[in-house]
C-alpha cells in the first residue's frame, strides 16, 4: 500500500530536478521516494532544519519570497547560509 504526498516547491527547482532525474534515466517520483526512504533510514541528514526555530524560518520564508523576486541576499556557498542563518 502507498499513500500520496502533496507539497509545495519552486517551479525552477522542480524543473531543474526533473532534468536532472530524466537524464539519469529515472522518474523523478523515483527520486522523491529515494529521498523520503534515504531520510527515514537515517542516511540522509538535515542537520540545519535542527537549527531552525520558528522566528528564523519566517525570516527565511520572507527572503525566500524576496528571491522569487530578484531581491534579497544571495549566499554563494552552503557555509555562508549557514553562517548567516547562525547570527539571526
Amino acid at each position: 500500500m502507498t499513500t500520496q504526498v502533496v507539497f509545495n516547491i519552486d517551479p525552477k527547482i522542480k524543473a531543474r530536478a526533473m532534468k536532472r532525474a530524466k537524464s539519469e534515466g529515472i522518474p523523478f517520483a523515483s527520486v522523491l521516494k529515494f529521498a523520503t526512504k534515504a531520510f527515514a533510514d537515517g542516511a540522509l541528514s538535515l542537520e540545519m532544519v535542527e537549527e531552525i526555530r520558528p522566528e528564523k524560518l519566517q525570516l527565511m520564508e520572507r527572503a525566500s519570497r524576496a528571491l522569487d523576486q530578484g531581491k534579497g541576499k544571495r549566499f554563494n556557498s552552503v557555509a555562508e547560509l549557514r553562517k548567516h542563518i547562525r547570527s539571526l
